[in-house]
């Protein structure tokens, strides 16, 4: 199958080199010609593991092409991935700009039919507008051409993606009719082979099992967060808790661990768009509003932790900051918890020593030389009045404590993710603080 996949961010060159890995001819389109050049040369503009590897080995075989021009690219297409951003507006919902404008250039480009399939994370009813938008296209050029659209909304997680594109839990599928349909069957055949579940659906109810999905997510990350805050006022162990509770199959343990708050590019933005869409339609999703209230306090508790501490007065003291990340095994910081940290504490004036694996170059992106940035957690620990563990790396998880207390001013450690052992870093001399403890 011949496969156009228009976006090559996180979701598109993902997409695409996994397709390409199958044995499909795949044609990675994006107007960032800086970008399309170093994708061409092997060069990945994200970090996520194992990617390169297969974007190298699908260039060598012949398989993956990169290009700047849709419409040199799309003649016999089989179907064509719409996999470019929907980034928040100032009310929440989806800004589709680039949506629309994909859908223009497939309407003025394509020559047979084609299956139109979006990929990116949609309002519900954005495949109505494609469908419209490409119909008006093809009007314009007077083109009698027959199209399918359909949506495949991506589950993805940043860190493992891989995996998850090439054995998926599932695969939502959303179509109108048997045509489109076979195509997308064909599509995932060889993902089939092991058993993996294909979904089919009419289209709303796909775009909307994506939105629904993340924020049920993001719900019980909030209700965890808003229980290991009581747990702290009543004098119980959220981790005790999390596991009582976890233990119930009903419940499961998943998604169940408190910490400083969730980020990235999914959940925030897809609670507060479902919000906005519901608002457009007279209805209030109130526990949804609340899980992006509580998300929002929670942000902030890591750094009012360190305030409380040192009895309102940080300013002059210097914090080490241990990742930056808003999870493991990425570089990606959209909405990371560990911006608010740096700000708020920044605007006491504090000091902060910083350092992420992998998520530096991003850090100075967003947060600029407001802090300094260091080349390991030992180097952020000199002079330091405390440690605030934000992301949880592996290599954070068992470091030199004796070294890092006597390269330290003052011995005390922010556990912003519960990873660290309570009872024997006090042994050691050091505070510990964590969350719901």
């Amino acid at each position: 199958m011949k496969i156009i996949v228009v976006g090559t961010g996180y979701v598109g060159l993902v997409s695409g080199a996994c397709l390409a890995d199958v044995g499909m001819e795949v044609y990675c389109i994006d107007i960032d010609a800086k970008k399309i050049e170093g994708l061409k040369n092997g060069e990945i503009p994200i970090y996520e593991p194992g990617l390169d590897s297969i974007v190298h080995r699908n260039i060598e075989r012949g398989r993956l092409h990169f290009s700047t021009s849709l419409k040199d690219c799309i003649p016999d297409a089989d179907a064509a991935f719409i996999a470019v951003g929907t980034p928040p507006r100032e009310d929440g919902s989806a800004d589709l700009k680039y949506v629309t404008q994909v859908a223009k250039e497939i309407g003025e480009a394509m020559n047979d039919y084609l299956v139109v399939v979006t990929k990116s994370t949609v309002p519900v009813g954005t495949s109505k507008l494609i469908k419209e938008t490409i119909t008006e296209a093809l009007a314009n050029r007077e083109a009698e051409l027959t199209f399918d659209v359909a949506s495949n909304p991506e589950f993805l997680k940043e860190g493992a993606a891989i995996q998850d594109f090439m054995s998926p839990d599932r695969v939502i599928v959303g179509v109108e009719n048997d045509r489109a349909k076979k195509v997308l069957e064909r599509l995932y055949k060889p993902f089939q082979l092991n058993g993996y579940r294909i979904i089919y659906m009419d289209i709303t109810s796909a775009e909307l099992t994506k939105y629904a999905a993340n924020s049920m997510l993001a719900t019980r990350i909030s209700f965890m967060n808003d229980i290991a805050n009581l747990c702290e006022l009543v004098g119980a162990n959220v981790n005790a808790v999390r596991h009582g509770i976890g233990s119930d199959p009903r419940i499961g343990s998943k998604f169940l661990y408190p910490g400083v708050g969730y980020g990235g590019s999914c959940f925030p933005k897809d609670v507060k768009a479902l919000v906005n869409t519901a608002k457009s339609l007279g209805h209030e999703l109130q526990i949804l509003q609340a899980v992006e209230d509580v998300n929002q306090r929670q942000k902030m508790v890591l750094a009012n932790k360190v305030i409380a501490h040192y009895n309102g007065n940080v300013e002059g003291k210097t914090f080490s900051l241990w990742g930056m990340s808003f999870k493991p095994n990425t570089d990606d910081m959209r909405e990371a918890s560990s911006i608010t940290i740096v700000n708020e504490l920044v605007n006491h004036g504090a000091k902060i020593k910083a350092y992420d694996p992998v998520a530096m170059e991003e850090a100075r992106e967003i947060i600029g030389d407001k802090i300094e940035y260091c080349h390991g957690v030992y180097e952020t620990v000199v002079g330091s009045d405390g440690i605030l563990l934000v992301t949880e790396w592996n290599e954070f998880r068992s470091p030199d404590w004796e070294r890092i207390k006597q390269d330290m001013n003052t011995p005390v450690i922010f556990d912003g993710r519960n990873i660290f052992d309570k009872e024997r870093l006090e042994k050691e001399g050091f505070s510990y603080l964590g969350i719901g403890l």
